[in-house]
């Protein structure tokens, strides 16, 4: 079952921009941090950015000052603006969020990635 739908990757050059988006279920939304992660290729996937449910926000280093990570929240949406991409920012890009049961167990959950493409 889909919990996370992506949107937004592309191919752009240098300098250029792109906004991500993640639309979620409300319960993944509002329970926990929710985060961009990314993969370059042959690479493993690494934190980009996290923004809590109190909106809480930390950035990856090489992200910092280019990136911004924030919530639609009537829409249950996360969204990355990415600005002033580089080549090294080519990657697949994953949203990454967490469900509670009425318990309190929970279960991590992935987008199935979008292509960000940077080159000259």
């Amino acid at each position: 079952q889909v919990k996370l739908v992506e949107s937004g990757g592309g191919s752009v050059r240098p300098g250029e921009s792109l906004r991500l988006a993640c639309v979620a279920s409300p319960s993944i939304f509002s329970a926990y941090a929710m985060a961009w992660y990314r993969q370059v290729s042959g690479m493993q996937r690494e934190s980009v950015a996290v923004i809590g449910s109190d909106d809480n926000i930390r950035y990856a280093d090489f992200v910092k000052g280019r990136f911004t990570i924030s919530r639609d929240v009537a829409n249950n949406t996360l969204f990355l603006q990415m600005d002033n991409l580089k080549p090294e920012d080519t990657a697949v890009y994953y949203c990454k969020g967490r469900d509670y049961d009425s318990t309190g167990y929970y279960t991590d959950y992935w987008g199935q990635g979008t292509q960000v493409t940077v080159s000259s």
